[in-house]
């Protein structure tokens, strides 16, 4: 019988998680929140100009949620967008100066208010993670990618190059319990390629954090993961930040070289 109600509850994912399903998930969701807790302190931030290059610095906006704003790291050297702020400046030759809009417990509705702020003074380029809290929130799927896709575009518009990390695999979260945790896995899979599909068509870059990071966090889990077992450690965000540094040199020598 409980192989049955899983199965149910795979299928009802598959075809649009609703009803009773989706109140399992959530209960489950809600007793994982309680393990995990609420963060000790909000993220912490270390905008400013990272790079020895000479010249106007390249300007590089962060916007999304706290795997954004890198919740999870108890140094600021390590949060992400000061890595690959870094990482850009070396690339590039020029200094690059982070400016960091990301809020904690954000979703794809919050992203209008951020792209307000970014795109009254454009940068050049911009990160953009997002996802994770539209899954716990149970914002739908379409509904999701599409208001992800339309801050894109107005980001495109103003001439900034967008680089979109889709929402993580967060199957790879230990605390959320089975079967919620398959359901939570199948759940962000499945946002994750509907954003990768309006990111692209608005013009942006997408990277599939989930596929490419998932298997490595689930064997590293102790080390990936901070201590309150829901958001990357320091090492978690350098694998992260692995894989997302090459497309935003792309993105920017596109945008910004020509300049």
């Amino acid at each position: 019988m409980r192989g049955f109600r899983l199965l149910a509850l795979v299928a009802g994912v598959l075809g649009g998680l609703t009803g009773v399903a989706y109140g399992l998930v959530s209960e489950q969701s809600r007793r994982a929140r309680v393990v995990i807790g609420a963060p000790e302190a909000p993220p912490l931030r270390a905008d400013g100009v990272y790079g020895d290059g000479a010249g106007t610095p390249v300007r590089f906006a962060v916007l999304g949620d706290s795997m954004a704003a890198g919740l999870g790291v108890d140094d600021p050297a390590e949060l992400p967008g000061v890595v690959l702020a870094t990482g850009l400046a070396d690339e590039v030759g020029a200094p690059v100066r982070l400016e960091t809009h990301a809020i904690s417990g954000s979703t794809s509705r919050d992203l209008a208010a951020q792209v307000d702020r970014v795109v009254a003074d454009p940068p050049d380029v911009a990160l953009v993670i997002i996802g994770g809290n539209d899954v716990t929130t149970r914002l739908s799927i379409p509904g999701s990618a599409a208001l992800l896709g339309a801050q894109v575009r107005r980001l495109r518009a103003a001439g900034v190059g967008v680089v979109v990390g889709t929402c993580p695999d967060l199957g790879t979260v230990r605390p959320i319990p089975e079967p919620a945790r398959s359901v939570a896995r199948e759940w962000s899979r499945r946002l994750a390629r509907a954003q990768r599909v309006e990111v692209e068509r608005a013009g942006g870059v997408a990277v599939a954090l989930g596929d490419l990071l998932a298997a490595e966090f689930r064997a590293r889990h102790a080390d990936y993961f901070s201590r309150d077992r829901f958001h990357p450690s320091a090492a978690g965000y350098e694998a992260a930040t692995s894989i997302l540094l090459a497309p935003l040199c792309g993105v920017l020598r596109h945008e910004w070289w020509p300049r």
